[in-house]
């Protein structure tokens, strides 16, 4: 009987965590004074979440137009896990400036347990998201991070994990006059519920909902904002409200005639996690670099992408690249292969979990090892899809290096723990008879 209450008291639990992926979120339980005591809400959505990503292509499977590739979905939920992981390293250490001018600076006019101020920190924080978000598209050293959101030419709700692992960092100077009169705590959890919110605006099952679209961000509206068709470019910058980019001319409706290519306008040809997130940063420089004066070069960094000696801040439409259509980068591996590989993206997953559940007790240092080991997992799960020429011989390395640093696993009584030993080993053993195929093969056709 027990038993049977508790998984009740879970499953409802479990719903009310779901509302908070559309903000349908209690205020008085939402309002803390310190902020200590709020919780991790991000953390806590994610079950729901990935029940709806489930959800998503089922219902996409059922009308025939499902997005799903592997690579994709893999590479998306790479680079969720890289920055997650420099979520749990950092401890919320973005949060400290805030605080500190909140601590010195504070205008005590909204105190933490007013209704008011739960509203007015909701309205607050999106209307600062929104200014944040059109930044990041009008800044370039700010797009050279944002842009890892927008490198897949897919849309569906896994794209809406995809994140840089400097975002936080960059976005958060935009918040800070807010310092003076909200309290940290409130804002906290009002940034962590309009994060939340946005993820489930990433998908093409939903089309129009209605009166609802005036005055909230829609999925219909964020299609519009991560296509790379000239019309789509920089607009819908909105993240709970649409009313700002309405207000602030940045506004437009999706056309039903012209099909919306997503992805960047010039897109990466790689599955690689690690070079999304550092590929364009290094553009950017390689741009400002080749421009012949210091006034250019600096303009290069913190005007438009787009920008250019002579046009205007954010460029001109004439010279932007008109995408209408686009075959999509989609490397065909074998069927062995993709299991090989969603089999080893299931042990960093699980790993990336365990990290997380053991945040507060594992040392630094443990938990260093055991996420820059995912990286590397995940990095060579990139370079597998891509076909990469030396990706065999990388993901040897790897799962030598894994067995040499998970040793005492061995004798380690946890199960998952022994099954990921066998899987490395018999990993390794793969790939040994690969590569020495590879080379005997590679001596016979030289012979011919």
């Amino acid at each position: 009987m027990n038993n049977t209450r508790q998984k009740s008291v879970g499953y409802f639990q479990q719903l009310r965590h779901a509302g908070k992926l559309w903000y349908i979120v209690n205020p008085y339980e939402s309002s803390f004074e310190f902020v200590e005591q709020v919780p991790d809400y991000q953390t806590e959505v994610w079950p729901s979440f990935f029940v709806l990503i489930i959800l998503e292509q089922i219902i996409l499977l059922s009308k025939k137009r499902s997005n799903f590739r592997l690579n994709d979905h893999i590479t998306s939920l790479s680079n969720w896990i890289i920055p997650e992981s420099g979520r749990i390293f950092f401890r919320g250490a973005e949060y400290f400036l805030y605080i500190k001018i909140y601590e010195n600076f504070r205008i005590e006019i909204l105190p933490w347990n007013s209704l008011w101020t739960w509203y007015f920190t909701a309205l607050g924080v999106d209307f600062c998201y929104y200014w944040v978000h059109r930044a990041n598209h009008e800044i370039h050293f700010l797009w050279a991070q944002h842009q890892v959101h927008h490198s897949s030419e897919e849309f569906n709700l896994v794209v809406g994990l995809r994140q840089s692992v400097l975002q936080q960092w960059c976005s958060f100077m935009f918040y800070l006059p807010m310092a003076v009169f909200i309290p940290p705590s409130h804002f906290i959890a009002h940034h962590q519920f309009n994060l939340i919110y946005q993820l489930w605006i990433h998908t093409t099952v939903i089309d129009d909902l209605g009166p609802l679209e005036l005055v909230f961000n829609t999925p219909k509206h964020h299609r519009v904002h991560h296509g790379c068709n000239l019309y789509c470019l920089d607009k819908n910058y909105g993240g709970v409200l649409i009313i700002w980019d309405r207000l602030f001319g940045t506004f437009t409706v999706e056309k039903k005639k012209d099909e919306i290519i997503y992805g960047l306008v010039v897109s990466p040809r790689t599955f690689n996690p690690l070079y999304l997130q550092t590929f364009y940063t290094k553009a950017m420089f390689v741009k400002s670099l080749k421009m012949r004066n210091l006034g250019n070069k600096l303009a290069g960094i913190w005007k438009g992408p787009s920008w250019f000696p002579g046009a205007p801040r954010l460029g001109l439409d004439e010279y932007k690249v008109n995408v209408t259509s686009r075959i999509k980068y989609d490397r065909q591996v074998s069927l062995w292969l993709r299991i090989y590989i969603l089999l080893h993206f299931i042990v960093v997953f699980y790993v990336h979990c365990q990290i997380y559940g053991d945040k507060q007790d594992c040392n630094i240092f443990n938990q260093s090892t055991l996420i820059m080991n995912n990286i590397l997992a995940l990095t060579s799960i990139g370079l597998l899809f891509d076909k990469y020429k030396y990706a065999e011989l990388i993901e040897l390395s790897r799962c030598i290096i894994q067995l040499i640093i998970n040793r005492d696993d061995f004798n380690e009584t946890k199960v998952p723990f022994k099954v990921f030993v066998i899987v490395y080993l018999l990993s390794c053993g793969v790939w040994i008879i690969r590569i020495i195929r590879d080379c005997r093969m590679k001596k016979l056709s030289e012979r011919v």
